[in-house]
């Protein structure tokens, strides 16, 4: 990996002089615009709208539009000059339990390494953070933007994730908050018992991206010459429409099989779910007022994007 960024935290009178790596990386399959004729690279040229030439990439600088359509062009000199403290700091402003934090603020995530003049420093405070079962807030500028963080332990080591500000979060404004919509007692009991059944501890492992594993049989395929052949799709039977009681009580129904058999929940979504997916698909179309009929098959979407994949 290569660091990003290099600078210090900040925590009180401490400095503690570290690098910043990127913590995750897209897998996923990269192509190229091509002319679909023959296969040729398709690039783009940077044409100046006032001389109309082509403008060299080290020759292109970023430019704020003022009111009067008038241009402010900034160099790379004006954004190392910014007033900012945070620059070259990550400024640790306070510390908070970590479940006040919204999950919809995180934005990036980078893993913190100490300089090795840093490393006592960093150590005694990684493992009183962890101890505290607290997160740090912090404050940085990176990318040419500042950002609240949080510094937090991973695996015995310190990671620095970005937050949005709040107001670059959006407000939900649909219709259904404002409709009353009646969720029965006993639906809501059942309801529960199903997310009980289907409990277990999160193993990002036990998960695979089947999108990206069918459209790299897509491309094998292609290069191999030969025919392509669609995977096997969960197939639904349609069936009279059911209520959303009954959809739920047949999953429990499901879901107890599974548990009676030493299976995991996680076969519920393959196997209780074909029961009750048509029923629950035409409860959302048929209008009914909970909209938990029409999502309920998740395993459906998940089997069938191979095959979106293929066509």
């Amino acid at each position: 990996m290569h660091s990003m960024w290099k600078g210090a935290i900040s925590f009180g009178l401490v400095m503690i002089p570290v690098r910043l790596y990127a913590a995750t990386e897209q897998k996923d399959i990269a192509f190229r615009q091509v002319h679909r004729v023959d296969g040729g690279r398709i690039r783009f040229r940077r044409f100046c709208s006032i001389c109309n030439e082509e403008v060299a990439y080290e020759d292109v600088a970023k430019g704020y539009e003022l009111p009067t359509g008038e241009i402010v062009v900034l160099s790379d000199e004006d954004f190392a000059d910014l007033p900012l403290p945070t620059t070259r700091s990550i400024e640790v402003l306070h510390f908070a339990p970590a479940e006040q934090l919204d999950p919809i603020l995180f934005n990036r995530s980078y893993y913190v390494e100490p300089e090795a003049v840093g490393a006592r420093a960093y150590v005694l405070l990684r493992d009183a953070l962890e101890q505290s079962g607290r997160i740090a807030v912090t404050q940085v500028a990176l990318r040419q933007r500042e950002s609240l963080a949080t510094l937090r332990c991973r695996n015995g080591v310190l990671v620095l994730d970005t937050l949005l500000w709040p107001d670059e979060v959006r407000e939900p404004d649909f219709p259904f908050l404002t409709q009353q919509i009646e969720v029965r007692p006993q639906e809501l009991v059942m309801a529960s018992s199903l997310i009980d059944s289907m409990t277990v501890d999160f193993d990002p492992d036990a998960h695979h991206d089947g999108y990206r594993e069918a459209l790299a049989q897509v491309v094998d395929a292609k290069v191999e010459g030969r025919e392509l052949v669609a995977p096997a799709t969960l197939e639904i039977t349609a069936t009279p429409a059911v209520s959303l009681a009954d959809a739920l009580k047949a999953s429990l129904e499901a879901a107890k099989a599974i548990g009676d058999a030493g299976e995991s929940p996680k076969e519920l979504a393959a196997a209780g779910s074909t029961k009750t997916a048509a029923g629950g698909k035409k409860s959302a179309a048929g209008g009914k007022k909970s909209a938990a009929g029409g999502k309920k098959p998740a395993a459906t979407k998940e089997t069938a994007r191979p095959e979106k994949a293929a066509s």
